[in-house]
Parts: C-alpha cells; structure tokens; sequence
C-alpha cells in the first residue's frame, strides 16, 4: 500500500525516533502549548523581552566555560572576572545602573567560585555535548562540566537562582539524569553522581543514582517523548502548508506564510497548563489562559534584588 503525505503510520509498523533533548520534553511535561509554540509553529510566535536574569546566567556559565580553556597559569580569579566582564550580556536590565551592579556581582560570584577550584584538574568535558539512544528516542544535551573522579564520571551544572537548592532538586532532575546515562554510554564509563553547584550561596547539591534510579528516568523520559511524537505527527498531519515557507504576494514581493489554522482537536492536543510560572513565560502575550493566571512582570523582576 502507498503511502499518503502527512499519514500517521499504520498499526504495528516501528515509529521513527523522536530526537529531543530534556529541555524539549520538559517543556512537554509543564506547558504543551508553550511546546507547540516553542517546536512546531513556524514561524514561531514572537517572544517577549530577554529576562535579565537568564542574562546573568548565561554570562556566568559562558565566563567559567572560558575559563577552563585558559592554559593552567591564567586559571585565576582574576581572569574568571575578566572573561565575565568581556562576555557580560547586557540585556533585560531596568537601565545602566542596575546592569552595572549585577556585573559586579556577577564578578564577585564567578571569581569566589572558581578559588575553591584546582585549575590543574582538568575536566573530561566542558561544555560537552552528550547523546544516547533507545527504541523510543535519540536523545542528546549539554553538560555544564563533566569531571572523572576515580573511576567515575560526575555530572556538574551550575545554577545562579536565587531559590535555594535541595537534594530532591538534583535527585529528581531529568535533565541531570540523562545527562548521565548519555555521558556513560559515550565514554563507556560509569557514571552516578550528580551534582548542582549553585553559585549564590557556594552549596554543592549532590546525588548518587543508582542504575534502577538511572533507567526509570529514562522510561519516563521515553513515555514524555511517546506522547509529544505522537502530538507532533498529529499536528503535521493537520498542517495543509509547510509552515515557514513563502509564496508570491501583489507586486512580486514575496511574503512569509504564517502559522497554519489547526483543527480545534488537534489544538486541544496542546492546551496549557496555567499557573504562577506563566508570569515568566516568553509566549504569555500569546496565551490568555496564561495572562490571567499570573501579574504581568517586568524582564528584570528575576532578580534578587
């Protein structure tokens, strides 16, 4: 029997692997249409403003990959300082003044950070992208920095929120959790531990998983992913134009096709999930449901001032 474009595959045939990473199908697991919005509507709905926090975070985690590429004698905290200042991302501030402040703490946060560390002790990665696969995914992520310890790989990720970490926060972790799955089965050596080094307050967040743990994880991850595929192709299959494609307008311009309509049962595929995080959401001006759950919030309200 032929195949028919946009078909959803015939009973008993194998379903392609859904390639994702754990920010994909976490975003599945707490908002579907925020999912919809982020993977499949294209071109994607626009976004808000760049939240000053995430900023922050990602002119930290930037500043101590660099650092660990410095030869040994510049792996200082002087030249943490530097890298986090030429690196600094001068975006969803209030003004001048208040990013001027946040890159001294910055500064302050990443150079502290960095004097309990040996520069000698060279990590296996920084940085590191790491892949695995199963019957039901192709999953892959990126690891802030993976260590070897003895004869054991330990996965490291750096966090700059102000909320406190506890250990249920490492040990329930998806991300964390196939992060070392993937990094064992590349590098064919075992890996458990876990760790979140929040930055704030110097606390190291640690777990050791156990492979029962490990691999129910991994099922959970393959039953997330299962569901999304399956909305996925759904969704596809009710698309009648590539979304993201052109087509000819008046006068020979030519013009973006925007998101297509979809079925209002397809939609309902990726209903919401209103709640107090929809305040930070970048799609909220897209989504009543989430507008009325939460106060709007200015881009710099993440911080802890």
């Amino acid at each position: 029997m032929s195949s028919v474009a946009g078909q959803l595959p015939l009973e008993g045939m194998p379903r392609r692997l859904y390639s994702c990473t754990p920010s994909r199908l976490n975003t599945w697991l707490d908002c579907r249409r925020r999912y919809r919005f982020t993977y499949l509507d294209r071109p994607q709905p626009s976004k808000g403003p760049a939240w000053a926090h995430n900023s922050v975070g990602a002119s930290v985690h930037n500043a101590l990959a660099g650092w660990w590429r410095e030869p040994y004698e510049r792996r200082t905290p002087l030249t943490a300082s530097i890298l986090l200042t030429n690196g600094w991302i001068n975006e969803g501030f209030k003004d001048v003044e208040q990013s001027g402040r946040w890159l001294g703490r910055a500064r302050d946060l990443v150079s502290g950070y960095v004097a309990t560390l040996d520069p000698t002790d060279d990590p296996v990665g920084v940085e590191r992208t790491v892949a695995t696969r199963t019957k039901v995914i192709a999953v892959s992520g990126r690891i802030d920095r993976l260590d070897r310890r003895g004869d054991e790989l330990v996965v490291v990720d750096y966090k700059t929120g102000r909320r406190p970490l506890t250990q249920d926060d490492a040990r329930s972790s998806l991300a964390l959790a196939i992060y070392a799955i993937a990094a064992s089965t590349m590098m064919r050596t075992p890996c458990h531990q876990v760790e979140l080094h929040h930055l704030p307050t110097g606390e190291i967040v640690e777990w050791r998983h156990t492979d029962e743990s490990l691999a129910r994880h991994l099922h959970r991850a393959e039953d997330l992913a299962s569901e999304a595929a399956e909305a996925d192709e759904r969704y596809r299959a009710a698309v009648q134009a590539p979304p993201g494609t052109t087509r000819r307008a008046p006068q020979g311009r030519r013009e973006t096709v925007g998101p297509p309509e979809v079925p209002a049962e397809v939609d309902a595929l990726f209903a919401p999930s209103p709640g107090p995080i929809c305040s930070w959401c970048d799609f909220r001006r897209h989504c009543p449901e989430g507008q009325a759950a939460g106060p709007d919030r200015q881009p710099w309200d993440g911080l802890a001032e």
